[in-house]
């Protein structure tokens, strides 16, 4: 069932205001002065690292030991962004270096 032109008009308003408020909420809750809540640095601090480990468990969930084409390409893939990312610090370097390299295992090498 089509949306009318105020539903429509409606929906565009309440994202555009969700839009909004999640991008000015921080400024207003935590811009109180030289120094952020010690809740915010640990946040901060933490919340990378545990991100990075969340992708890698999940881009490695499908991996299976069966044939070599199962567990080669994502592991060199894996290895190609460490070591990209040791040599030049670079993570869109790391990340699309390693892609790149993943797709040409698996759509070239290991078919």
């Amino acid at each position: 069932m089509p949306l009318t032109p105020a539903q429509t008009l409606a929906s565009i308003a309440v994202m555009a205001g969700v839009t909004f408020l999640t991008r000015a909420l921080p400024f207003l809750l935590f811009d109180r002065g030289d120094h952020p809540p010690k809740l915010v640095l640990y946040l901060g601090r933490v919340l990378p690292p545990a991100i990075i480990a969340m992708l890698i468990v999940y881009c490695l969930k499908g991996v299976t030991f069966a044939t070599p084409a199962g567990w080669v390409p994502p592991l060199l893939a894996g290895g190609t962004a460490v070591l990209l990312h040791i040599w030049k610090g670079n993570d869109l370097l790391s990340i699309f270096g390693a892609t790149v390299f993943y797709m040409i295992l698996v759509q070239g090498v290991f078919v």
